[in-house]
């Protein structure tokens, strides 16, 4: 495609619309020395949908000064740089000033942030495995945990084959469906236990639904509980009940066996005596 073609071309990466400026504001997270990982994502996030996402990874490479194509590429490179400076806290920006590539920026911010990535791995796998509904809604909570498994997720993001022949081994599908699980496992566990009826049922499936699904139960025995919450009363009374009453029996069936000790001795002793 002729360099032109290239700059006018909206499907182009670049193309840059007449309304995209550097002051454009992309995300309004700002990166500081404790988020790298929750921004990087939103900015990449925000230049694929830019078209931009190929400057920062090295698909598109800087080309010659006597290239048709380095005017254009130059400009797209100083956007994208405007764009990702304007979401750096001020003394993050104040040491990039001089970096005069979009992939040298983003690559020297990975290197300075990206590190500790193992404790924030620790950290948020602790939380996960740990964290309980409490007093949380059953909405709430699965967004709270859903929050956790995507920041770890971009810390720790699904190996994909990098075969030069694509292989058939469905690693992918197979990690998928193991991290699914994982899920499904940590969303029931942290329940609380009014939930241990649905949960024992879901967890006895085979094949194991997936976690938006699951989700979807357990909201439905969430409104059940809500419309129906005599009943809910009565079945408790029953159970209470019938603990009582089983309590009651196992006492009396006490009194009658010592009753029957002290006359089987009674007569024991009587017989010695005639003799």
């Amino acid at each position: 495609m002729d360099h032109l073609d290239q700059s006018t071309n909206p499907a182009s990466p670049f193309y840059l619309h007449p309304g995209e400026n550097p002051g454009l504001t992309l995300i309004t997270q700002t990166l500081n020395e404790n988020n790298y990982s929750s921004w990087s994502r939103a900015m990449k996030r925000a230049l694929l949908s830019k078209n931009k996402i190929k400057f920062i990874d090295g698909s598109i490479k800087k080309p010659q000064k006597t290239d048709a194509t380095y005017d254009t590429w130059e400009r797209c490179n100083v956007m994208i740089l405007s764009w990702i400076t304007k979401t750096l806290s001020p003394h993050i920006a104040e040491s990039v000033i001089y970096v005069e590539e979009a992939k040298e920026l983003w690559d020297e911010l990975k290197e300075r942030f990206s590190k500790g990535d193992y404790f924030k791995i620790s950290d948020l796998l602790q939380d996960i495995h740990s964290i309980k509904q409490g007093e949380r809604g059953v909405s709430q909570f699965f967004i709270d945990l859903k929050i956790l498994w995507e920041e770890l997720e971009s810390l720790r993001p699904i190996p994909t084959c990098t075969c030069e022949i694509p292989c058939n081994c469905d690693l992918s599908k197979i990690s998928l469906k193991y991290r699914e699980a994982e899920h499904v496992i940590c969303f029931l566990k942290g329940l609380n236990d009014s939930y241990n009826t649905v949960r024992t049922q879901i967890l006895l499936m085979d094949p194991l639904p997936n976690v938006n699904r699951v989700f979807s139960l357990i909201m439905q025995q969430e409104r059940q509980e809500k419309q129906n919450p005599t009943e809910t009363r009565v079945l408790a009374n029953i159970v209470d009940k019938n603990n009582q009453w089983k309590t009651d029996q196992n006492w009396r069936n006490q009194g009658r066996g010592v009753g029957t000790r002290g006359q089987g001795r009674g007569r024991g002793r009587n017989q010695n005596y005639g003799k």
